[in-house]
């Protein structure tokens, strides 16, 4: 029986794919027989480059997906040469390679990047080691630390685990004894830098541990997800073993430990549930059915086809008899879920608690909460889910997505804002956003009860609005600008006919007259882009009221500020900036990016004249919103634009609770736009702002 190894890096770069390569070299020149498995279904092939060993694998697929050739001596298996073939893997091919090689070799080695991809799991599941490659540092220290948790989660236990401290930059900023006190598991092998005399002999010492290691069960324990509710992981710290010693985990030392009947009951319940997402994905092209404009009664048509063949499927299984009508509904929920919906999403999409999702790969979903992020539990069954998923968004809304096009801007039909951004951008998986607006349209009534907008200022935006002052909307990002732009296009009067433009279309008014643009990205042939500044462009001549950007983020901003000066009073737009005065610096920087030599004078006289108020949003540490400022521009004075504060937020400590506590306060300086009020009929009594706490003054 083989002694069968899976090395994998705490981190990219950490040098395991390379060690992997020089291991296998120093068991063949020991007279034993080697297997070198690459399970990266990413498509990267650095195994076949660092054994040249590309040619014969490309020689060797013929029909097949997975790939065997023999290079220098080394049996080297390449499960895929790019990601789409990775869609075309089934566990249980894997299972009988797995099977076959571990019974003709003396050692297997699995480069295995992180994280695991679920089909690989015949490989890891047969693996009586795992090396763990880091680099001596803090940042390698603070990975590992980081990972040990996962493995542990995944059924494997810490006393299988070998650390491997790989010097490959040359020097160590953190010492041997000090990781194994940091991590509480010994350090097997510390290699000097590749190219140092006794790098090879490094190698060649720990292939020698590794080849008479005794090739223990294999990890019984091993869950096909890293966050198993059933895991009760406990603490063990092995022992430093002495230099030249195969490391055995010492009698007594604790492990993972499952109840194996919900263990095996969770399992049999996961496959019957996966197997029956191949069946149907066989049988119904969802991606296909998504594409195009949807409604309610093609939705209901595709609901109804899928759980008319659900109830057949699950009919013609004789292994789910010991599921109660309660598991079975919870079943075919998650694979409706999985096949029209969003997969694991769909959960995190019903609670209206949940306001962000951030999919990093697809074993890491966070979700934030009243501003905080949590790590959820849920996860993808692999990237393929995840990719699938992503593709289920854009589609219907005519986006596209793939390596020639890696990054895009979306939007789900609730009009929450989604980007997505896949290899090789993203380096470790398809990276998911979801920023939702929520069930509930927020007010300026809630925004009051939120205490993020003072009520005594709520008079004062409202005629600022209908005053038809232009307004810019400053903040970071998730401070919650767009909202707040949704709240304050309530005050706009129903009679005024409103144009908004964006890039993935999220904003949502309550008035009838409204013509809502969205910008389109290149087609395949890098053809027929509409930019938000040709919208702009276009959007004068529909003879608006009111211009609605969604946000200005580059040489749309001068079109915009030609648009303000030329008759189209209150528009409102955003912008990513933290202060009033950082908002204009900022926007001084988009108009340069138009493309015209403009002098700086003549830009910021645009702005003086354009913008008329800036309001300014913020997250406070706590995670709540807040209205900071409530600024006027005044005009230039020389070459500095003038501006004028009329309410700000002070903050003044946390409380118990953690909550910021603090205040709203009236700078005490009448709006130099009381005039304009008065022109255009609206009722403001500055008495109203008086209410507020005047401003502490601060030497």
């Amino acid at each position: 029986m083989a002694a069968v190894f899976l090395v994998c890096g705490v981190k990219g770069g950490t040098g395991a794919t390379t060690l992997c390569v020089d291991l296998a070299r120093a068991t063949r020149r020991a007279k034993r027989s080697v297997t070198l498995v690459d399970a990266d279904l990413g498509g990267r092939r650095h195994v076949a480059e660092l054994l040249d060993g590309v040619r014969d694998l490309n020689a060797a697929r013929g029909g097949t997906i997975f790939s065997l050739a023999r290079v220098e001596d080394i049996d080297l298996v390449e499960l895929v040469d790019k990601y789409d073939d990775s869609f075309a893997l089934r566990v249980s091919d894997l299972e009988t390679l797995a099977r076959d090689i571990e019974k003709e070799h003396d050692l297997v080695l699995i480069d295995a990047p992180r994280p695991f991809e679920s089909k690989v799991t015949p490989f890891v599941a047969r693996a009586t080691r795992v090396l763990l490659v880091m680099e001596p540092d803090h940042l390698g220290a603070a990975s590992a630390r980081a990972m040990l948790p996962d493995l542990v989660r995944f059924g494997i236990p810490l006393s299988r685990i070998w650390l491997i401290v790989n010097e490959r930059q040359g020097r160590a900023d953190i010492g041997v004894r000090e990781l194994e006190k940091i991590l509480g598991i010994p350090v097997v092998a510390d290699l000097p830098r590749r190219g140092d005399r006794r790098s090879e002999r490094a190698v060649e010492a720990l292939a020698a541990k590794m080849l008479y290691a005794a090739p223990e069960a294999p990890f019984e324990h091993l869950s096909t997800s890293f966050w198993s509710d059933a895991v009760r992981v406990a603490a063990p710290v092995a022992p430093a073993a002495p230099s030249g010693t195969a490391v055995r985990p010492p009698t007594g030392t604790a492990v993972a430990t499952i109840d194996s009947a919900a263990r095996a009951k969770a399992e049999r319940r996961n496959r019957i549930r996966v197997e029956i997402s191949e069946q149907m994905i066989s049988r119904v092209d969802l991606v296909a059915a998504s594409r195009g404009p949807s409604d309610g009664e093609k939705i209901g048509q595709l609901r109804a086809t899928i759980d008319q063949i659900l109830d057949e499927l699950l009919s013609s299984r004789t292994d789910i008899g010991e599921l109660t009508l309660a598991n079975r509904a919870e079943l075919k929920q998650e694979i409706i879920d999985e096949q029209l919906g969003l997969g694991p999403l769909e959960d995190l999409m019903r609670d209206p608690a949940v306001s962000e999702l951030m999919v990093n790969g697809p074993k890491r979903i966070y979700v934030e909460r009243a501003g905080k992020l949590t790590l959820s539990d849920r996860t993808f069954n692999d990237e393929r889910q995840l990719r699938l998923v992503i593709e289920r968004i854009v589609a219907p809304i005519g986006r596209r997505i793939d390596e020639a096009s890696p990054m895009v801007d979306a939007r789900l039909p609730d009009g929450s804002r989604v980007n997505a951004i896949i290899e090789p951008i993203s380096l470790h998986g398809s990276a998911l956003t979801i920023r939702r607006f929520g069930t509930h349209r927020l007010t300026m009534d809630d925004l009051v009860r939120l205490e993020s907008v003072p009520a005594e200022a709520v008079g004062f935006l409202r005629a600022i609005v209908e005053g038809k002052l232009n307004v810019l909307i400053s903040g970071g990002t998730g401070t919650g600008k767009t909202t707040f732009l949704n709240v304050l296009s309530n005050f706009i009067p129903p009679t005024d006919r409103i144009v908004t433009i964006e890039d993935a279309a999220e904003l949502l008014l309550n008035q009838d007259h409204v013509v809502s643009l969205e910008a389109r990205p290149a087609n395949i042939e890098g053809k027929g882009a509409i930019s938000i500044r040709d919208l702009v462009k276009n959007a004068l001549r529909m003879r608006p009221d009111r211009i609605v950007v969604g946000e200005c983020r580059g040489g749309e901003a001068l079109d915009m500020l030609q648009a303000m000066n030329t008759g189209h009073d209150g528009s409102l737009t955003t912008l990513h900036a933290n202060t009033a005065r950082d908002a204009l610096a900022r926007l001084e920087t988009l108009v340069l990016m138009a493309g015209f030599d403009l002098p700086i004078r003549a830009i910021r006289e645009q702005i003086a004249s354009a913008v008329n108020v800036i309001v300014e949003i913020a997250r406070m540490r706590d995670g709540s919103r807040k209205l900071t400022g409530i600024t006027e521009v005044v005009g230039m004075e020389g070459d500095i634009i003038t501006l004028q504060e009329i309410v700000n937020f002070q903050a003044t400590g946390i409380d118990e609770s953690g909550k910021v506590t603090g205040s709203f306060a009236f700078t005490g300086v009448q709006p130099r736009y009381m005039e304009r009020f008065e022109e255009n009929g609206v009722d403001f009594d500055m008495r109203e702002l008086s209410k507020l706490r005047p401003t502490e003054a601060v030497w």
